[in-house]
């Protein structure tokens, strides 16, 4: 019987042990499981890409040295108080014509009646000012009518008459195109261009109102008669346009916006613009190949300004 309960004893114990070590086995494949689970997912995690960071200009941040560095945009730096806008064309704030950035004292004439009167993006006529002895002179014109823009003053006329006739004789037959111009006529002539063609533009050829030299009545617009070319750039390659350059000087006339003085007369180069300053000016100028800005001692430079 003693043995018999012995063996039942010990059968028992077997029983107790191979149950703990089962328990055992499934709990460590468990946290084996659990193990390859995580590691897993800790895989998958790395795999994914990492979020964009942009920068302040929309770009991607990640693919430069500064990656999640955010540059802010410099602010916009406004004009102090001793710093002034300037027009388009130069100009001070003052609305007339001048150098670029700085305003100009515009001086008004106080002869305006002189022959070596100075009238240009600094200088302008009295607003009030008509000259009291404009005339016809009698040459050809490249139109028939009898209009204000014929007329010269006296002197100047007598002139022209005298440069046309010394023409002919050369074989060279000239004709006027235009002269003289009252404010009014210039006031709209040059509204008209400055809305055709901006005020910037306009002011490379056009003059504003009291600085034409056209009101003088002094000045006189040529062409050849026939009128090709007349006031445009292809005047100055004419057989008329080298005769004028040559010999206008000998009856008191200049070219007054020549070839390269730009920067001082303000103006496009214009072959078939006269100027009458008599002809004791008109020699001196010629010679020195200066303009009448320079023979006065007026020269300043100006950023194509309107005139």
């Amino acid at each position: 019987m003693y043995q018999k309960h012995k063996r039942i004893a010990a059968a028992l114990a077997l029983a107790a042990l191979l149950t703990v070590g089962a328990g055992c086995s499934m709990n460590d494949n468990a946290n084996s499981l659990d193990n390859g689970n995580e590691s897993a997912q800790g895989n998958q995690n790395e795999n994914q890409p990492s979020p964009i960071v942009e920068n302040s200009t929309g770009e991607d941040a990640s693919s430069d040295n500064n990656a999640g560095q955010i540059e802010e945009e410099p602010d916009e730096k406004a004009p102090s108080e001793n710093e002034s806008e300037t027009d388009s064309n130069g100009g001070g704030s003052s609305g007339h014509p001048g150098t670029g950035g700085v305003e100009q004292q515009i001086q008004v004439a106080s002869e305006p009646e002189s022959v070596a009167v100075l009238v240009n993006k600094q200088s302008m006529l009295p607003d009030d000012y008509e000259p009291d002895d404009l005339v016809y002179p009698d040459v050809p014109f490249i139109f028939d009518e009898m209009l204000d823009k014929r007329k010269m003053r006296k002197e100047a006329a007598e002139a022209l008459e005298s440069m046309f006739a010394a023409a002919e004789q050369d074989g060279i037959y000239l004709a006027g195109v235009s002269g003289y111009r009252s404010r009014a006529t210039q006031e709209s002539l040059y509204n008209n261009y400055v809305a055709r063609d901006g005020k910037e533009a306009a002011d490379m050829y056009s003059a504003q109102p009291g600085h034409s030299e056209h009101q003088t009545g002094l000045a006189m617009d040529v062409s050849g008669s026939t009128g090709q070319c007349a006031a445009q750039d292809c005047f100055g390659d004419t057989e008329e346009a080298k005769w004028l350059a040559d010999h206008a000087h000998e009856h008191g006339f200049i070219i007054r916006y020549p070839l390269g003085k730009e920067e001082i007369t303000g103006y496009q180069y214009e072959p078939w613009h006269l100027r009458y300053v008599g002809e004791d000016i008109a020699a001196d100028i010629y010679e020195q190949q200066i303009t009448l800005e320079e023979y006065l001692g007026e020269a300043v430079p100006v950023d194509h300004a309107g005139s």
